[in-house]
């Protein structure tokens, strides 16, 4: 398997995108690290089934917007596993603001959350990811590229992703990779009937994307050998 005697941490990786990550890199082979904040539940499930898949798996709870948390966090995997190979940044908030709506409050919870907390992570992870010639990959979305007025916290703190991802690809290479994957007009089982509906006809595809069209993605972009500072857009063209 590709990922075969590697381990991985997934922030976030409780629920929705973060959960199918975690699951895929443990299908290719990897032990992972499942970080949560309140979604205990959720993340023991994930550990669960990787480990009928065959891989370790430790449920890690932290907040990632105290730096004091995210070192721990590091340290704890670190102990546990004895080496850090993957870091997925894709815990992330997603909150509604206008200018008139966003509030002090808001711009600091979306820019702590989405750019503070996967810049300390790379920082507190980078030594081990040195050592094994690793890999980063964070989460943008397309909010980063096209700017939603409803939500401009959120569109400023994704496209500070988007700029953090290639200033840590420079800084850390040659040995170690970053790269980001911005996911747009993706849909999950749960998800109201009319987010596919809107999505649709934002897609020049005519379909909304799957949570395996991410996971495949990131797949990509972790065993990508000769890639390093590239935002890939999986949206279905939504951004052209």
């Amino acid at each position: 398997m590709k990922l075969s005697g590697k381990v991985a941490l997934v922030t976030g990786a409780g629920k929705r995108l973060g959960r199918a990550v975690a699951l895929r890199l443990a299908s290719e082979g990897a032990d992972v690290a499942v970080h949560y904040r309140g979604s205990e539940t959720d993340a023991r499930d994930v550990v669960a089934k990787i480990e009928k898949l065959g891989r370790r798996a430790v449920a890690m709870k932290a907040e990632l917007t105290s730096v004091e948390e995210i070192r721990a966090l590091v340290q704890n995997v670190a102990h546990e596993f004895g080496r850090i190979d993957v870091l997925v940044n894709s815990a992330a908030n997603f909150l509604p603001s206008s200018v008139i709506s966003t509030t002090e409050e808001i711009w600091d919870a979306s820019l702590d959350t989405n750019v503070k907390g996967p810049f300390f992570l790379a920082q507190a992870v980078a030594p081990w990811l040195r050592r094994a010639n690793g890999v980063i990959v964070n989460f943008a979305d397309t909010g980063g590229i096209l700017g939603w007025p409803g939500y401009i916290a959120h569109s400023v703190s994704k496209a500070g992703m988007v700029m953090l991802t290639k200033t840590l690809a420079k800084a850390l290479a040659p040995e170690v990779r970053v790269n980001a994957i911005a996911p747009g007009t993706i849909t999950m089982p749960g998800d109201p009937p009319e987010w596919q509906q809107e999505f649709v006809k934002l897609s020049p595809l005519k379909k909304t994307g799957t949570p395996e069209d991410i996971t495949e993605a990131v797949s990509y972009l972790v065993n990508g050998k000769f890639l390093t500072g590239h935002v890939l857009v999986v949206d279905g063209g939504r951004t052209l």
